[in-house]
């Protein structure tokens, strides 16, 4: 199976033990790992989990019924699906994955706005990564070991970077000192175009 962020958060919480999707999508938001993957829709987790199921990562392990509630299957992680796991892990926290995030292309082509709509539009986009910061080192229980926060320290430790850079662009923006117009795009296309 190609291995995707979805599928290593399902086949961790199907180590720690058996459970129904739902229960999966719960402890998904629970946790605060739903800004790791996005289970925004509810059949994204079933359709992981069937692609898990098809590579034999995962197995149905019954069903089970809570009071008011309809019959729901109970999965269970395989023993491939351990060792999938650990490989993924093996092979994903040494080697930089490439990524394709919209930022830097939007701005690649920051020239088609003006600059003080540029400025604009970062000074609201720091404004949400201030609060986005905020909002996760506000949320961890207190005393709960660093262990189980590391990749919370890791997406803030991000932030903070993209915030600081952020505060530099803006303020070169705002102050002047990062303009342009449609003569110095003219003549660096006619300069560095192919």
């Amino acid at each position: 199976m190609k291995r995707s962020p979805l599928a290593m958060v399902l086949l961790a919480l199907l180590v720690e033990a058996p459970m129904h999707p739902y229960r999966m999508q719960q402890m998904i938001k629970e946790r605060g790992q739903d800004q790791l993957v996005n289970v925004a829709q509810r059949n994204s987790v079933y359709q992981a989990l069937d692609r898990l199921v098809r590579d034999g990562l995962v197995r149905a392990g019954g069903t089970s019924r809570e009071a008011g509630r309809p019959e729901r299957t109970v999965y269970e992680v395989t023993a491939e699906g351990t060792a999938t796991l650990r490989q993924w892990l093996l092979e994903t926290l040494p080697e930089p994955a490439r990524e394709f995030p919209e930022f830097p292309v939007a701005l690649a082509f920051l020239p088609m706005l003006s600059p003080d709509e540029a400025a604009g539009l970062l000074r609201r986009r720091l404004t949400t990564l201030e609060e986005r910061a905020a909002g996760i080192e506000a949320q961890a229980p207190p005393g709960l070991p660093r262990l189980f926060l590391v990749e919370d320290e890791y997406r803030v430790v991000l932030l903070r970077a993209e915030i600081a850079w952020l505060r530099a662009l803006t303020a070169d923006l705002e102050a002047g000192r990062l303009t342009w117009d449609r003569t110095l795009i003219e003549e660096t296309l006619k300069r560095f175009g192919s």
